[in-house]
């Protein structure tokens, strides 16, 4: 068994990846800023897991997120068809463009589960507008607390983002995974920053 080296560097072997995992936190309502460019956030209740799946594909196989694209659909309409998982579209000129997921099992502590535009909807300045509503969304008046985690596979500007938007780090954690591109179920060339090995 493989220890973490907590002072230098743990090898990872073949067939892995590993992730710096950053937890950060919101405590007190925001203040609404002004967007600079207008976005729309619509509400999908007990969304098709097809359509579903393809935005969260068109969104996130560029940083590697797969673990909803690996779930049964008994699973996955499990947790999006939940009474306290909300379920948001970031709605561009023809089709979504961004997706928001909120986790409000617990109402006063709500997890943004996840964030995120498609590549062509980035650079317009439209993340701090969809943020802005997403937290809109998310704090309601039994809310103490909006959170979500990032990580080193994610978007690289991800972090600051989320630092700029008033999101506080609390928690890091290392997380280790059989990397999904070697068993076909996500694309080879899925997160080309992220060599295979």
């Amino acid at each position: 068994m493989t220890l973490l080296n907590l002072d230098g560097y743990t090898d990872i072997p073949a067939g892995k990846l590993a992730a710096v995992v950053t937890h950060l936190e919101m405590r007190e309502r925001p203040t609404p800023a002004v967007p600079t460019q207008a976005i729309r956030l619509r509400r999908v209740p007990q969304p098709d897991l097809g359509w579903y799946r393809a935005l969260y594909a068109a969104i996130g196989l560029d940083w590697l997120w797969f673990s909803r694209l690996l779930m049964s659909d008994a699973d996955l309409a499990a947790i999006l068809h939940h009474p306290g998982v909300e379920v948001f579209a970031a709605d561009g000129e023809r089709e979504a463009v961004g997706i928001v997921e909120l986790n409000r099992r617990d109402p006063a502590d709500v997890e943004i589960a996840f964030f995120g535009l498609r590549a062509d909807a980035l650079g317009r300045g439209l993340g701090g507008a969809m943020m802005g509503e997403a937290l809109r969304h998310a704090w309601q008046s039994e809310t103490r607390r909006v959170w979500l985690h990032t990580c080193t596979l994610d978007h690289p500007g991800a972090l600051g983002f989320y630092r700029r938007m008033g999101f506080s780090p609390f928690a890091r954690a290392i997380e280790v995974i059989d990397d999904p591109r070697l068993s076909g179920r996500i694309p080879r060339e899925a997160a080309p920053r992220a060599p295979i090995i």
